[in-house]
């Protein structure tokens, strides 16, 4: 008979089997041998979302860990739904129009509709959900398949979406307008199903976003045909931006619109900027009072271990990779060294810009050396290879907790040109700061140190308008964490506007918030 730890070992091994072939999604059928399963769950290896469904789940998170569940919502949700309909689903044209414009975070309630749906919730992980409509499926040629998804084409979306979709949730819906590239890519439904009200509403929502050519088209085809078009603009709100016509990928005019619809906001909640200072020497001086401040709450923020002892100990380069092998092993000393080799070069590029360099350009030069200092000790250490201080990053990453889906790799290399456009043409430095980082982070473009790559970006840019260097507590990290969150989901900077305001007001002050630990 097989010992407790024999039969703990079989189940992981059968469980690395099923992660080495990508199954995301782990049904009874996949781990039949219900004591392997009962030993999985009991140490958390993998975790219960619908009765005889699983993920993979990390032993050592902490209760209410929601990352395995969010890392694999879309893969468990195909893999469940394929099982439980066949073929014969499909995503709503609400949450479909969500896709097209790039917007991959985990829904509270996924809605779909089939022909075998029974109008009632199914509970997921994490108070999340699943609600399928009993309902027919739409034509073959208003749907397609994205990374495995049934859901309603691009213009399915647009059609058949609600009003709702364009006054509650501006971004993707003008994100999803920007993609049609001709009137001709809706007019044959419109016609033939006599949609005059869509189309009425398709053109308002077109001429909204500038453009004025498919808005009238569309309009007076429909009139042309005998059909009594009003046109009416859904949105809440006229915008004045140029988007790029023809983009096939809607990650770029989504960046845009975001910066767009938010900067406002920063500009309200913001105190006016001092101006650059004329005594660039005294700014500089200031910054490198701050550092051990700084690099603790950072640092701490990311969860590594540090004191400001360490701190100070890698600042005067008693830290020695070479002889002391307890060093080597430290990944906070490493963290902490990277930290200080990258905070010397961050404020070479604050000199630069107090001296009259564009912000934007700066930066845009800058931060691939900002990325290598800051884990350049781990490589000398022999922790990461060489290649890993290539560069943007080559897979897909997420983030802790976050329901929000960091950009494909793809999108993110086309994306991160358009982060740097913006922080050179953009006139406040509040904005610069606030939705730079937000922004930054948003895009997500590196597999580690995003964060400290988004403050000191974020610093940088409040330099330039001659604002302090400021500090984000570690003891804010939920605040400041939630905040992040809620623009990136909500698509609502509101509430990280005003948290960094605050903390640059007080610093404008003279009473930072962030101290060093007793």
């Amino acid at each position: 008979m097989a010992t407790p730890q024999e039969r703990f070992a079989a189940a992981l091994r059968v469980l690395k089997d099923l992660q080495d072939r990508n199954e995301v999604a782990i049904t009874g059928e996949d781990l039949p041998n219900r004591i392997y399963r009962e030993i999985l769950l009991k140490n958390g290896f993998i975790k219960e979302v619908v009765r005889g469904w699983y993920v993979s789940s990390d032993p050592n998170a902490s209760p209410g860990e929601t990352t395995s569940w969010y890392s694999s919502y879309w893969d468990f949700c195909l893999k469940f739904l394929n099982s439980r309909y066949g073929n014969d689903w499909i995503l709503s044209a609400d949450q479909s129009l969500k896709i097209h414009a790039g917007n991959w975070s985990v829904p509270a309630q996924l809605f779909l509709r089939s022909p075998k749906g029974n109008n009632n919730p199914t509970s997921l992980a994490h108070n999340t959900s699943l609600f399928n409509y009993r309902a027919d499926l739409p034509a073959p040629e208003l749907t397609t398949i994205k990374r495995g998804i049934r859901m309603y084409s691009l213009p399915g979306a647009l059609l058949y979406c609600s009003a709702a979709s364009f006054s509650g949730n501006g971004l993707d819906a003008r994100t999803a307008l920007s993609l049609i590239r001709d009137a001709s890519e809706l007019l044959p439904v419109l016609l033939e199903n006599g949609h005059s009200v869509i189309a009425g509403r398709l053109g308002g929502a077109f001429r909204n976003i500038g453009r004025e050519r498919i808005a009238d088209q569309i309009i007076e085809t429909m009139r042309q045909a005998g059909y009594d078009v009003r046109e009416d603009d859904p949105f809440q709100a006229k915008i004045t931006i140029d988007l790029s016509l023809g983009e096939r990928s809607p990650f770029v005019n989504r960046i845009k619109l975001m910066w767009q619809q938010m900067r406002d906001v920063v500009i309200r909640d913001f105190p006016v900027p001092p101006g650059l200072p004329k005594d660039h020497k005294a700014y500089l001086e200031n910054v490198d009072s701050i550092y051990i401040t700084d690099a603790y709450h950072s640092l701490s923020i990311e969860r590594y271990k540090v004191t400001p002892e360490l701190i100070e100990r890698v600042s005067l380069g008693s830290w020695n990779t070479k002889g002391n092998a307890e060093d080597r092993k430290q990944q906070d000393a490493m963290a902490a060294r990277g930290y200080f080799q990258t905070f010397q070069i961050v404020k070479e590029s604050v000199k630069n810009i107090l001296e009259g360099q564009n912000p934007g350009v700066q930066v845009d030069k800058d931060h691939p050396r900002w990325y290598r200092e800051l884990f350049d000790p781990s490589v000398a250490a022999g922790i990461l290879k060489a290649s890993d201080l290539a560069g943007y990053r080559s897979n897909q990453v997420y983030i802790s907790n976050s329901q929000h889906v960091p950009l494909s790799v793809d999108a993110m290399r086309d994306c991160m040109p358009v982060l740097f456009e913006l922080l050179e043409g953009e006139p406040e430095a509040s904005v610069r700061a606030v939705l730079g980082h937000f922004v930054f982070v948003f895009i997500h473009p590196y597999m580690d140190g995003n964060g400290r790559m988004g403050r000191f970006l974020m610093n940088a840019m409040l330099a330039s308008g001659g604002y302090p260097w400021t500090v984000i507590p570690v003891e804010k990290r939920e605040e400041y964490m939630k905040a992040l969150e809620h623009a990136s989901i909500e698509q609502d900077i509101s509430e990280f506007s005003k948290f960094l305001a605050y903390l640059v007001n007080e610093g404008l002050k003279g009473k930072p918030v962030a101290v060093l630990p007793q």
